[in-house]
């Protein structure tokens, strides 16, 4: 069975609202000093259940890229996105985050009448979801539409640090952190500096320290 409690009951009352086709969407890679943010949108057969489900941030590595292929091969559509580094310097973290979930929505090949965003914000300054959509606190442990978009997210991201990523800029050790902001992390920026794969203003408080 499914990880979750009530994997189908918000995409149910969607249903019962008159909504047809219910994407999940989610984000991954908010919080690393480098890399994209990466989204993803899933329709899942309604009623599908998925042995395992579950938030990705509650499974390990191993289980995640065993239900990514599984979520890829099953679902009726998904897509991911991603918005690049130089991107969230200059539109901010939040306003990434919406648009990579928006464009993920949007390149859904099945059109969702309908999206559960997990989390509790919708739009930034300048990004917003445009798709007709909910909100859903903690959605990634209550969705199965939004864990599998959570797993698909995080997956994608992770690969694209460990295999690109770390393979671009190999003295930065991204496989073994990912990016975020570990002790090694730290340390290899104050060993060589920030690469193009940075973040920019999240380095703000490790670039007044060096002062």
């Amino acid at each position: 069975m499914s990880e979750l409690e009530h994997p189908w009951s918000i995409e149910e009352r969607c249903f019962a609202a008159g909504y047809e086709t219910v994407c999940g969407a989610d984000e991954a890679g908010a919080g690393p000093l480098a890399g994209p943010v990466y989204a993803a949108a899933v329709i899942l057969p309604r009623g599908l259940v998925i042995d395992g489900l579950n938030d990705s941030k509650k499974l390990s590595p191993k289980k995640r890229d065993a239900l990514f292929e599984i979520i890829c091969a099953e679902a009726e559509s998904y897509c991911v996105a991603r918005v690049e580094a130089e991107e969230i310097d200059r539109i901010d973290i939040l306003n990434a985050r919406m648009k990579a979930m928006q464009l993920a929505i949007d390149g859904l090949a099945v059109k969702a009448d309908f999206a559960l965003i997990d989390g509790n914000r919708d739009r930034g300054s300048l990004c917003a979801i445009t798709a007709p959509h909910e909100t859903v606190v903690g959605g990634d442990g209550k969705s199965a539409s939004i864990a599998a978009a959570s797993i698909l997210a995080k997956v994608s991201r992770d690969r694209f640090v460990t295999e690109v990523l770390d393979t671009q800029y190999p003295q930065y050790q991204f496989a073994k952190h990912k990016g975020y902001g570990t002790k090694l992390h730290y340390e290899m920026l104050d060993a060589y500096g920030p690469c193009p794969a940075h973040r920019s203003s999240f380095l703000k408080k490790w670039e007044r320290e060096r002062l």
